[in-house]
C-alpha cells in the first residue's frame, strides 16, 4: 500500500543545509519554513527518581505543521518526556528543565518530591488550561484510556464542555470529529461502548477526543500499537493529513524507527533516558551515527524452526468448520433475536513441536478463534464446528473437566499488564496455576525459581510487582506463568506488538529457544508479519472472519495467491524499503 511521504515540500529541510542538531540548534531553512518561531521549545529537561535518572538532558524545538518523532527502546524515557509536558508524571518523580509554549509562555513543569502543597496546588491550575487547549495526547492503549462505562458520545462530549462549547452544538461537533477521523456512520457509533468498537476504531475515537479543543501540539504515544499493519499506516496517515489540515505541530512516539521515518521531519533516538542521536529524519536513515540506532534500523528476527517429516504425527490442534457469532440484538425476554458472525467455517490443523501463524486485519477473528479454543469465549457467544486439542473434544468439556484441560493448553495475552494481577508479586504471578493443582509450597518455588531462569530472568525477581518491570520483563513474566503448567500448546496473542525492536528480537529467539527445548507447540497470532516468518512454519491469513490462504510460511511469502494476503505481505516490505 503506497503511502505518501509526510509532506513533499519538506525536500527544502534538506541535510546539506542544515547545521548540526544538537537539541538547542535547528535546520535554518525549517525555522524560515514553519513560520520562524516554534510553537514548542524543550531545553534540558530532566527526570529523575532518588538518585536514578530517568531522562537525561533532553532538548528539542517543535514548528508548526512539523512532526518531531522519539523512538527508542523500552524504559528509554520517551513516555516520560511527553508526560512532563502536560505535568502528569508521579509526585515522586523530580522533574527540571525549561519547557516554552507559543502564546502562553514558559510552563511550570518543574516538580520535587518534597515540594510545597500551595506551590503545587498553582502549578496544576495553570497546567489544566494548558491540557487538551492546547497540547493534547493520543494515549498508548485506547481501551485502557477510553472509560469502559460510558458511551463514546459521552466521552467525546466531556471534551467539548470543557472547551465551552454550548450543549446545543455538542452532538453535531462529535459528529463532524468523527467524521474528521474516517469513522464510518458516526451517527451510530455515538451510543456504543469501547468495546463494541475494534481496535482501529477505537483509536480514531482516541484522535476525536484529542482534536476536540483544536490543540496546537498533538503527542501520539504509540498510536498504531496491536494495529494490523495496513491500520498502522492509515491511522498515520490520518494524524499527518489533520496535522496539516489544523495547522498542528505533532510529537510522535514510538519503538519501530522504520515506521514513522516517512512521517517525522526530524528523529530523537533514546536509550536508557539519554539522547544518542538526534537529526533530520533522512539524515538518521541514510548515515546512522550510533550501533543502537543501527540495531532498530536492521531487525534480525532469524528463522523459523525446520521439522522433521513425519507423515503419522497425529496435530495436536484439530479445527474442523469453525463458526463463531455474538449476540447483536436481544429480545424483551432476554434472549437473542439477531447473531453477528465472527468466524465463519474456519478449519485448520497444528502438528506437535510447530507454530502456526495467524494474521489478518483488525476485527478479522484472530483472537476470537484463540478464545475458542482456549474455552475463553463468554456465554453469549455461540459456537459450532469441531475443536480437537491433544485428542480431547473442547466444546464438550465439562466445567471439571476444562479445569485439568487447563494445562494442557496455556494463553500469553497481549497486555501482559492488563492480564497479571498488580497486587500480586512475580512470585504469586507464576506459581497460581500450581496453587490450584494443590502443588506443595516447596515444589512451586523450586518450579518458580527454575521457570525464571527458563526465560531468562533472575531469581530475585520474585520480589518485585508488574509495575516495576519494563515491558519485556512483564511478558516473560507472562511467559513463565504458562510454561509452568508444562503445556502442549501455548496461544501468543500479539505479544511483542507493544515491545521495542530490540526486546522483540530478543522475546522472538526466546520462544524459539523454548520450542527447540520443550517440543511446545504455538499458536502465534500478531499483525507483524516479519516476527511471524521467524517462528511460524504455517500461515492462516484471516479476512472479515473467513480464512483466505492457509500454507507454508515460505510459500506464502514468495508467492501469495489471494489478493489480501499480497496486499499484507506488500505492505510490510514497503515499510521496510523507507
Amino acid at each position: 500500500m503506497p503511502v505518501s511521504p509526510a509532506n513533499p515540500s519538506d525536500s527544502a529541510c534538506h541535510p546539506a543545509q542544515s547545521t548540526k542538531i544538537d537539541g538547542s540548534s535547528i535546520n535554518h531553512n525549517c525555522a524560515e519554513q514553519y513560520g520562524g518561531e516554534p510553537v514548542l521549545s524543550v531545553s534540558h529537561l530532566h527526570i529523575a527518581q532518588a538518585h536514578t535518572v530517568l531522562v537525561q538532558d533532553l532538548s528539542y524545538r517543535l514548528y508548526q505543521k512539523q512532526t518531531l518523532a522519539i523512538v527508542g527502546e523500552s524504559g528509554s524515557g520517551k513516555s516520560l518526556s511527553s508526560l512532563a509536558l502536560l505535568g502528569l508524571l508521579p509526585e515522586s518523580l523530580s522533574v527540571k528543565g525549561t519547557v516554552s509554549l507559543q502564546q502562553v509562555g514558559e510552563l511550570p513543569i518543574t516538580q520535587q518530591p518534597d515540594g510545597f502543597a500551595r506551590r503545587q496546588v498553582k502549578r496544576e491550575r495553570i497546567l489544566k488550561q494548558v491540557r487538551g487547549a492546547k497540547i493534547a495526547m493520543v494515549f498508548q492503549e485506547p481501551m485502557t484510556a477510553l472509560n469502559p462505562l460510558h458511551t463514546v458520545g459521552k466521552q467525546i462530549a466531556e471534551s467539548l464542555r470543557l472547551s465551552g462549547l454550548p450543549k446545543s452544538q455538542i452532538k453535531a461537533r462529535i459528529i463532524e470529529l468523527l467524521n474528521d477521523v474516517n469513522i464510518k456512520q458516526p451517527e451510530q457509533k455515538l451510543n456504543r461502548y469501547p468495546h463494541e468498537l475494534s481496535g482501529g476504531q477505537r483509536q480514531r475515537v482516541m484522535i476525536a477526543m484529542a482534536l476536540a479543543q483544536n490543540p496546537d501540539v498533538l503527542i501520539a504515544d504509540e498510536p498504531t500499537t496491536a494495529l494490523d499493519v495496513s491500520l498502522q499506516h492509515e491511522i498515520l496517515e490520518l494524524l499527518n493529513r489533520l496535522k496539516q489540515q489544523k495547522g498542528m505541530a505533532m510529537l510522535l512516539i514510538s519503538h519501530d524507527l522504520n515506521l514513522v521515518r516517512r512521517y517525522s521531519h526530524q528523529i530523537i533516538v533514546m536509550q536508557q533516558g539519554t539522547v544518542v542521536e538526534q537529526g533530520l529524519s533522512e539524515q538518521i536513515f541514510n548515515h546512522p551515527k550510533s550501533a543502537y540506532t543501527l540495531s532498530l534500523i536492521n531487525q534480525n528476527f532469524g528463522p523459523a524452526l525446520s521439522l522433521s517429516d513425519d507423515s503419522d504425527t497425529v496435530p495436536i490442534i484439530k479445527a474442523i468448520n469453525l463458526s463463531i457469532a455474538f449476540a447483536a440484538k436481544k429480545s424483551l425476554l432476554g434472549g437473542v433475536s439477531e447473531w453477528a458472525p465472527a468466524v465463519n467455517n474456519v478449519s485448520f490443523e497444528l502438528a506437535r513441536g510447530a507454530s502456526l501463524g495467524i494474521v489478518g486485519e483488525s476485527g478479522s477473528g484472530k483472537t476470537t478463534i484463540a478464545l475458542a479454543l482456549s474455552r475463553l469465549l463468554s456465554t453469549q457467544a455461540q459456537v459450532s464446528g469441531e475443536i480437537d486439542v491433544a485428542g480431547i473434544k473442547v466444546n464438550s468439556l465439562s466445567k471439571s473437566k476444562l479445569r485439568h484441560f487447563r494445562s494442557t493448553l496455556q494463553m500469553v495475552f497481549q497486555d501482559p499488564f492488563a492480564s497479571i494481577n498488580p497486587r500480586f508479586n512475580v512470585m504469586q504471578i507464576i506459581e497460581e496455576g500450581l496453587l490450584v493443582k494443590g502443588v506443595d509450597k516447596a515444589e512451586r518455588e523450586k518450579a518458580v525459581i527454575d521457570v525464571l531462569q527458563t526465560v531468562n530472568l533472575p531469581p530475585d525477581f520474585v520480589y518485585r510487582y508488574p509495575h516495576e518491570l519494563s515491558g519485556g520483563q512483564r511478558q516473560r513474566v507472562a511467559l513463565a506463568r504458562a510454561l509452568i503448567m508444562r503445556p502442549k500448546v501455548i496461544i501468543l496473542d500479539e505479544p511483542t506488538s507493544a515491545l521495542d525492536s530490540s526486546t522483540q528480537v530478543a522475546v522472538v529467539h526466546l520462544l524459539r529457544d523454548i520450542q527447540a527445548r520443550f517440543g511446545i507447540s504455538y499458536i502465534f497470532i500478531s499483525h507483524d508479519l516479519k516476527v511471524v516468518q521467524a517462528l511460524c512454519q504455517h500461515i492462516m491469513v484471516l479476512k472479515a472472519g473467513a480464512c483466505v490462504e492457509y500454507q507454508l510460511t515460505q510459500q506464502l511469502f514468495e508467492n501469495p495467491q489471494h489478493p489480501y494476503s499480497k496486499l499484507l505481505i506488500d505492505t510490510s516490505a514497503h515499510s521496510q524499503q523507507f
